[in-house]
């Protein structure tokens, strides 16, 4: 296995989960909020989720750190790590 698929594989299961994930998550207000992982605050809402994703990975890209997307009920529908992204 190469070192990328592994770290991916080890990623997927929340080996490296760090504290500047972000994570796009449904606000109760409405539209779909971008939030730090551990922080009580969003950093910002979106009317609807496409744009939150969008800001969501640019953060995680800048901050070489993961993205969590999450459903309406909460739990993570999809993972992306750009921590292995300073290499190139």
């Amino acid at each position: 296995m190469k070192i990328r698929e592994c770290f991916k594989f080890l990623s997927s299961k929340g080996f490296f989960m760090n504290s500047k994930s972000q994570h796009i998550v449904k606000n109760p207000s409405g539209g779909w909020a971008v939030k730090r992982s551990g922080s009580s605050r969003v950093t910002k809402v979106y009317l609807n989720k496409k744009e939150a994703i969008e800001r969501g990975r640019a953060i995680a890209k800048n901050q070489k750190s993961e993205l969590y997307i999450h459903g309406v009920d909460g739990k993570v529908l999809e993972k992306d790590s750009y921590i292995m992204d300073a290499e190139k």
